[in-house]
């Protein structure tokens, strides 16, 4: 399978926040012949190399959940009171499909509804949307239409519905999920390519699931495979639109983000520059970033054991945690490049140095 292909597989796969197992289930059919894989209770997918070497371990995170919903109730009237499933502007939500899941296990196409403004007194009209005032419309007329012949109970999750597109002209990818289903192919990719190598180190790929929830899963992760290194691949909010041009850190299309500090890690300032001076040398377009929000699995891992050190490779994407996302071909190429690059150069001396 092609990289666009499985870029888009694992984008249009269903998997908000505690069901990623779609997204699981694509992922362990994609990884590289020969490569182990295992699961825990969590849903995170661990994917290992034939050997099994005494070489230092460094671990290629990605978190496979995207933002989502779950139905918290039915209405009377057949509709789906519903609460955020991760980080949502609540006024990007109405007025689109998404699909939810069934207690058989089927998709559902719904339609996220609100007041129309025929109907919105003044107060409404000048009053932020909120989640309480919106709901998930399957086209049913009744409480018992949802649950006994639907399907449909609390606890119920839904998630975006959209399908990948590729602009082959300009390299663009517009899809749902990119972050961080772009991480997930990132990890799988950078496996392929260092497949058969011969290494000085050995890398584990972990993807990790509920990170929009607090990065839960790679608290489980980090713990598993005891990583002396990480590297974190993330679909990283691009800034390249209501930004000013001097602050611009995170464009589509200038190549993968390192970010040196989110709201939740300063990156480890000597595998920083290590990976910037060798993004140079190669002639990999990069760039950086200072952050004062968000966060990434880097949390979590860096401060696991006796301290990790991580870095993030993050690939732009517009429009981050909404039902739509723009992100560049090429930067995604760029971002494997530089982390296969980095497992070729590393060693337990370079390691220990960082």
């Amino acid at each position: 399978m092609k990289e666009l292909e499985m870029i888009a597989a694992l984008s249009d796969a269903f998997g908000p926040s505690g069901f990623e197992d779609d997204v699981v289930s694509l992922a362990r059919s994609m990884v590289p012949e020969g490569h182990r894989t295992e699961r825990d209770s969590l849903l995170n997918l661990y994917i290992r190399r034939p050997e099994e070497e005494d070489k230092p371990v460094v671990m290629l995170d990605a978190h496979s959940d995207e933002v989502g919903f779950m139905v918290q109730a039915v209405r009377p009237d057949g509709t789906l009171q519903f609460v955020p499933l991760g980080g949502w502007i609540p006024s990007n939500v109405p007025a689109h499909s998404v699909r939810v899941r069934t207690r058989d296990g089927r998709l559902l196409r719904g339609i996220t509804g609100s007041k129309p403004p025929h109907f919105l007194s003044e107060a409404e009209k000048n009053r932020a949307p909120d989640f309480g005032s919106m709901w998930i419309d399957v086209g049913a007329s009744s409480l018992t239409e949802v649950r006994d012949v639907l399907g449909i109970h609390p606890g119920a999750p839904a998630a975006p519905d959209v399908t990948f597109e590729y602009d082959a002209e300009r390299g663009l990818m517009i899809g749902k999920a990119f972050d961080n289903r772009l991480g997930c192919a990132a990890v799988l990719s950078t496996l392929r390519a260092l497949a058969g190598e011969e290494l000085r180190v050995n890398p584990v790929g972990a993807i990790a699931a509920q990170e929009e929830v607090g990065t839960r899963g790679a608290s489980v992760t980090v713990r598993r495979v005891k990583p002396r290194l990480a590297i974190v691949f993330e679909g990283a909010p691009a800034d390249d639109r209501g930004t000013e041009s001097w602050l611009i850190q995170t464009a589509v299309g200038r190549g993968p983000m390192l970010r040196h500090m989110d709201a939740r890690m300063i990156t480890n300032p000597r595998f920083q520059r290590w990976a910037l001076d060798l993004a140079k040398e190669m002639g990999i377009p990069v760039q950086e970033a200072v952050r004062t929000g968000g966060s990434t699995d880097g949390a979590p891992i860096h401060l696991a054991e006796e301290g990790i050190p991580c870095i993030v490779i993050g690939l732009p994407v517009r429009y981050a945690h909404s039902h739509y996302g723009i992100a560049s071909f090429r930067d995604f190429e760029n971002g494997v490049r530089l982390a296969a690059e980095i497992l070729r150069r590393l060693d337990g001396e370079t390691i220990a140095g960082l």
